[in-house]
C-alpha cells in the first residue's frame, strides 16, 4: 500500500514537473507540423522526440532548503541546533545525492549524530562555545548551501560539456566539512584524556611512595655494591 501511494505521488509530482510541462510544450510543435504537413508520416516519432528533447532541457525541480528555528538562548543553542539537524537531514532526504558523494556524506550524517546526542559529549561541547558555533554554522549554513548549490549547477553543467562536474566540488565540500568536525571532536577526546591523566596524578601524588606517572624512578643499587650517596 505505501509503495502503491508513493509511486501515485511521484507520477503526480512528474506531471507537475517542470520537466513534463516543457515536454509537453515542445510535443504541442510537433503536433503544429502535423497540420502543416511538416511531418508526414512520422509525425508520432516527431511529437515523441520533441517532447523528449523538451523533457531532457528543462532544469530539473531545485529543493529549498528548509527554514531553520536559528540560535537559540544560552543553555539552549544545542537542543536548537539538534532540531535544525533534523530538518537537514529531511531536507538531504529528498535530494538525488550523486554516487561521488555517499560516502563523505554518510560520513558528515554519523559524525553529527554522534557531536549532537544528548550525553556526555554533548555535555562537553556545549560548555565550548566556539564548538558550539561550528556545529551551528555547518548545520545550518555550510551543508545547505553545499546541497543548494550543487542542484542549481548539475542542470547547466550538461550544458556545458567539460565543464567542472558539480559533484566533485559538493563531494570536496563535505570532505573539508568532514575534517572541520573531526577537529571538534578530536578536542572532546583529548579533553577527557586530560581528565583521566590529571586525576591519575592525583591519586598518584596523595599514594605515599607511589611515582608520579612519567616520572623515571630512580635507578636500584647494584646488589653487594655500595648504595648511591
Amino acid at each position: 500500500m505505501a509503495t502503491s501511494s508513493g509511486g501515485t505521488a511521484r507520477a503526480l509530482a512528474y506531471l507537475e514537473s517542470r520537466k513534463n510541462l516543457t515536454g509537453c510544450a515542445c510535443g504541442l510543435v510537433g503536433l503544429a507540423t502535423v497540420f502543416t504537413g511538416l511531418a508526414g508520416a512520422y509525425w508520432p516519432l516527431v511529437v515523441a522526440g520533441l517532447y523528449g528533447a523538451g523533457a531532457l532541457i528543462a532544469p530539473p525541480e531545485r529543493t529549498a532548503p528548509p527554514p531553520f528555528a536559528g540560535p537559540a538562548g544560552p543553555g539552549a543553542e544545542l537542543d536548537a541546533i539538534r532540531g535544525d539537524f533534523a530538518a537537514l537531514r529531511g531536507y538531504i532526504a529528498d535530494i538525488d545525492v550523486p554516487g561521488a558523494a555517499t560516502a563523505p556524506a554518510a560520513e558528515l550524517d554519523g559524525l553529527l549524530a554522534a557531536l549532537l546526542e544528548p550525553g556526555w559529549v554533548a555535555d562537553e561541547i556545549a560548555a565550548d562555545p566556539e564548538a558550539v558555533h561550528i556545529l551551528g554554522r555547518a548545520v545550518r549554513t555550510d551543508i545547505p548551501e553545499a546541497f543548494d548549490a550543487y542542484q542549481r549547477t548539475r542542470w547547466w553543467a550538461r550544458l556545458q560539456p567539460g565543464a567542472d562536474p558539480p559533484e566533485r566540488h559538493l563531494r570536496r565540500q563535505l570532505e573539508l566539512l568532514n575534517g572541520e568536525l573531526a577537529v571538534v571532536a578530536a578536542a572532546v577526546h583529548e579533553s577527557q584524556e586530560r581528565r583521566q591523566r590529571t586525576h591519575t596524578t592525583y591519586l598518584e601524588s596523595r599514594t605515599p611512595g607511589e611515582p608520579a606517572t612519567g616520572r623515571p624512578e630512580p635507578p636500584e643499587p647494584l646488589t653487594g655494591g655500595p648504595a648511591p650517596g
